[in-house]
């Protein structure tokens, strides 16, 4: 396999500027507005609930708007990222923000050897996250190292049936990509991204993957995790499927045909139980 991580990396370097000049991203709303949550950690707070006081990491957390929104919600937040152009912006948004975070530059399975295993509370993970990494099962031991006993995982991600649909085919729902973890990447190259963006990736190339929603349960399961909640949606924070789709109130994207047919995203917990 080619380094996948160099190549990933050079892409969200490139990525990184451009969305954080993007209006989609709205940096210049968190540096005013002192309330502002991101959509994502935004849609999902009946279900985040209370999280003052505790000690938390968000992994792979590109220019930290949800790493910000989680800290204004009073958790005591640290960001990883292996992009250091994304971890630049980050830390700009917090400096700005007034917002204290540490951000730290490594691999998401490095992670608990950076950091420290058994240091948190709990482990964030936001949508778009997961189709970066090769392995479902080392990413869940990941996750199981960093927790404290009693600490949860909170992860909101596309749905891997979402992934598999080919976007490129607007006349059908068409499944043209894995739906189940290879081993071999899936290797993309465009040019643009998916926010509008005053400029375009000179670093195009990506390797990604899918992994199939039993595959991500049972690899928490088996490093020790108890799943507490799974919940899946029928709307995404971008527009996954272009034309196909309409932006509703909350900023959250639908099928404008047949919501009913597609789950796109979901929702997951899962709990380190005390020894």
């Amino acid at each position: 396999m080619t380094d996948y991580r160099t190549i990933n990396r050079d892409n969200w370097d490139d990525r990184a500027p451009l969305h954080a000049a993007s209006a989609d991203y709205g940096l210049n709303r968190f540096r005013t507005d002192t309330s502002f949550l991101s959509d994502v950690v935004r849609f999902d707070l009946p279900r985040l609930g209370d999280i003052r006081g505790l000690r938390g990491v968000h992994l792979q957390c590109h220019i930290g708007t949800d790493t910000l929104s989680l800290a204004r919600l009073g958790a005591d937040m640290t960001g990883l990222d292996f992009s250091p152009a994304s971890l630049a912006e980050a830390r700009a948004l917090a400096e700005t923000s007034s917002t204290a975070i540490e951000y730290v530059e490594a691999e998401v399975y490095d992670a608990a050897e950076v950091l420290g295993a058994g240091q948190f509370d709990l482990v964030f993970t936001g949508v778009g996250a997961l189709c970066w990494l090769p392995d479902i099962r080392r990413w869940a031991d990941t996750v199981a190292a960093l927790l404290r006993p009693g600490g949860r995982l909170f992860l909101r991600e596309g749905h891997p049936v979402l992934w598999s649909i080919d976007e490129a085919r607007p006349d059908h729902l068409t499944i043209g990509y894995p739906y189940f973890e290879t081993p071999e990447p899936m290797v993309f190259a465009e040019a643009g991204t998916y926010v509008e963006t005053p400029g375009e990736i000179t670093s195009t190339v990506t390797h990604e993957w899918n992994h199939g929603l039993g595959q991500i349960v049972g690899a928490l399961l088996t490093a020790g995790l108890t799943l507490t909640e799974l919940v899946e949606h029928d709307s995404v924070p971008w527009e996954a499927l272009p034309g196909r789709m309409f932006r509703d109130e909350g900023g959250e994207w639908r099928l404008t045909q047949h919501p009913e047919r597609v789950p796109l995203s979901y929702t997951l917990q899962a709990r380190k139980e005390p020894r």
